[in-house]
């Protein structure tokens, strides 16, 4: 919003200099970004948020700037200086309004001038207009833009000639119904659409913007005024589906003021008399079926010395609010006490202010317009102490690991391109869509954390970064059939060298085996993962696998994540040129099992004996799992069994087709006594014999 200094000064008095009045403004929550000279006096350009519709004129921020000095604010009804000159003829005889859809529009006003002449505006008026970006039309049109630009309220003007019986219905839009606006552009309207029409056709989009048919030209002699309010969300809703958004729309969906559409429809008739001549038609004709009653508001000393540790005193906090409009009153025992810790405010709500409806919003009214810098820097007393949530420690296990890996965090947007989703998505997985998405790419809630992983990697690829290891415990989205459902993720992705060439040894590239070791890394803090086959479209077949948690005694827990190479078709579509793995697992189940792994967890003293290794090399048929290979051996029940370590695997010269060659290390390892060289061979010789009995193995001897 663009601001002109010099025209604030009309409606309050304040003796602060346009580099000063932008500090103080930016100091009180109204952050003004930029200030520059223009012909119309220096230009304050003022960055709002959304819930401030009330300063988006000149008279709302002359507000502001009353509650920051202290001052007293020239009422808008002054602005009219005097009656407004009237004919005998009425208003309500010559047009008839008619307001179908109240849900959509709140309050319609017209007013009736005759006999104007339509011709260029005088030079102090398009001086303005043309500081704040706005081209200067006509007389009529720029008066209704200035009215809107100096109180906040949209105008617009019909030829009354072009309007069919001089009637205007406020209406959804039929279905199918065309419209041509003002930008000479064909709209197609949908019922959701608020349009004003007269009785043959549409002549305006309400609250956006007006039609061709009806538009004011150099002939127009008899014009119809319109000041009116219409719902925030079907403006929002119009402006977005047609792809249209005005000045008008931008203020009616953050939420005009209702009570300002007639003092503004007769500011707006005065100054269109005043520079285009004609005559003003008696009365004004004010349908108004969304009239609401204003609510009260309270404010309690005790709470403001509660919420910011500091008191402020009574003639400020009614200087503050009364100058923003809510109308302080004492209402306690002890209101002739000045100062009284013991003080409450009866306030009323103002009808420009729908965003403060309660007593911590007074609150910050009073903070931002005293002075933040008045109240003690301190944290606020706790009634309970901080808690760490159940499974932070976890997470925190979790994540120093990973970094000790070395791989590094990422956090990603969760709106996805729902093709994308649909690559990585588990069957039986529904989707959860946005119903009003950003963008086309944007418009899924991710149900798995390899497709924000995938854009990431690319990302880092294509900027040269071609060895990356990332990883994101994030969050993704399901539908379970009546609302969504949000479930916590580790995912991982690699690609590149996993060993850089040294001096003492050659680069190796990354493989499948290293994040499946890198995850087994993460499965012992939950007591150990079990792996199974995979077949996931977006896998490599050969290089993949399915994650479950291992449950000591009770077979395989359930499958929680998947890892693997990702196929070369799925890579094509993100444009990665050279091997990718991804990985991951819920963090929900994997929390749950790291607690029952602490809390199985017991002491055993370091045995005082030496342990013995002993390396099988073995020959296996092609896809004898390891898992299988470790299962045999543990299944023998030998307690001196300390560990079973995949160590190499080797295919190629001297191995059979068909087969492979793998080298286990057992160590073994007594906690009673040293272990003897008979005693070793002969778990030795019952670990060969249930290998070859369970799995086919053989050693190998060349």
């Amino acid at each position: 919003m663009k601001i002109l200094y010099d025209w604030l000064k009309e409606f309050v008095d304040f003796g602060l200099a346009p580099e000063e009045l932008r500090s103080r403004l930016s100091l009180a929550g109204i952050a003004v970004e930029g200030l520059e000279q223009t012909a119309a006096g220096p230009l304050l350009d003022v960055d709002l948020t959304i819930n401030r519709p009330d300063c988006l004129s000149h008279y709302g921020m002359a507000r502001e700037v009353a509650a920051l000095v202290r001052g007293n604010l020239r009422p808008a009804e002054s602005l009219l200086q005097g009656k407004l000159p009237q004919s005998a003829t009425s208003a309500a005889d010559t047009v008839q309004v008619e307001i179908q859809c109240p849900e959509l529009c709140g309050r319609y006003t017209a007013r009736v001038l005759r006999g104007v002449t339509v011709g260029p505006s005088p030079d102090w008026l398009r001086r303005r207009l043309e500081a704040l970006g706005q081209a200067s039309i006509s007389n009529i049109v720029d008066a209704t833009n200035y009215v809107m630009l100096e109180l906040g309220q949209p105008m617009h003007a019909f030829d009354l000639d072009r309007l069919a019986e001089h009637r205007i219905v406020v209406r959804r839009a039929n279905k199918g119904e065309k419209l041509r606006t003002l930008d000479g552009v064909e709209r197609a309207l949908s019922p959701e659409i608020c349009v004003i029409a007269d009785a043959a056709q549409s002549v305006a989009i309400g609250g956006v913007m007006g039609g061709a048919t009806s538009e004011i030209g150099p002939a127009s002699r008899n014009i119809l005024l319109e000041s009116a309010w219409f719902d925030p969300i079907a403006v929002r809703r119009a402006s977005k589906d047609l792809g249209l958004r005005t000045e008008a729309s931008m203020r009616f969906e953050r939420g005009a003021d209702p009570e300002m559409a007639e003092l503004a429809s007769r500011r707006c008739a005065a100054m269109i008399r005043e520079l285009a001549g004609g005559e003003i038609l008696a009365g004004v004709i004010d349908v108004y079926p969304g009239r609401r009653q204003l609510p009260p508001l309270e404010l309690r000393r005790a709470e403001l010395l509660r919420v910011m540790g500091a008191d402020v005193p009574d003639s400020e906090v009614q200087a503050i609010l009364g100058a923003l409009g809510f109308q302080p009153r004492r209402v306690d025992q002890t209101k002739g006490n000045p100062d009284s810790p013991l003080a409450v405010w009866q306030c009323r709500q103002p009808s420009w202010r729908q965003d403060v409806t309660r007593e911590i919003d007074l609150i910050e009214e009073i903070a931002r317009h005293y002075g933040l810098d008045k109240f003690p820097p301190r944290l606020h007393g706790s009634k309970q102490p901080a808690a760490r949530l159940p499974h932070a420690l976890a997470e925190d296990r979790l994540r120093e690991r990973l970094i000790g890996l070395g791989y590094r965090e990422i956090t990603t947007i969760p709106l996805v391109n729902e093709d994308e989703d649909a690559l990585f998505r588990l069957d039986g997985v529904a989707p959860v869509r946005v119903k009003n998405p950003l963008a086309e790419d944007a418009g899924l809630m991710r149900s798995n954390g390899f497709v924000s992983m995938a854009h990431a990697l690319a990302w880092n690829l294509n900027r040269g970064q071609r060895n990356v290891r990332l990883f994101e415990i994030g969050r993704v989205y399901e539908w379970d059939g009546a609302r969504p459902r949000e479930l916590r993720v580790l995912s991982l992705g690699a690609t590149g060298h996993a060993r850089e060439k040294g001096p003492f040894e050659s680069e190796r590239a990354y493989e499948f085996a290293d994040i499946k070791g890198d995850l087994d890394q993460l499965g012992e803090l939950a007591g150990g993962f079990r792996w199974r086959a995979s077949s996931v479209p977006w896998q490599s077949a050969a290089q993949s696998g399915q994650i479950a948690l291992a449950t000591p005694g009770k077979g395989d827990g359930p499958t929680i994540g998947i890892a693997g190479k990702l196929a070369t078709r799925v890579a094509d579509r993100f444009k990665l040129r050279q091997d990718v793995f991804l990985g991951g697992f819920g963090l929900d189940p994997f929390f749950a099992a790291v607690r029952d792994a602490r809390a199985a967890r017991h002491y055993q003293p370091i045995s005082r004996f030496p342990g013995v290794e002993r390396d099988f090399s073995l020959l296996l048929a092609e896809g004898t799992a390891f898992s299988s290979v470790r299962e045999a051996i543990a299944g023998l029940g030998i307690a001196e069994i300390a560990s079973i370590e995949a160590v190499d695997l080797f295919r190629g010269k001297n191995v059979p087709a068909g087969k492979f060659s793998l080298l286990v290390r057992v160590t073994f390892q007594s906690h009673h006594t040293t272990l003897t060289e008979t005693q070793v061979n002969a778990f030795w010789a019952r670990i060969v014999a249930r290998l070859e009995e369970k799995l086919g193995a053989a050693l190998r001897t060349a």
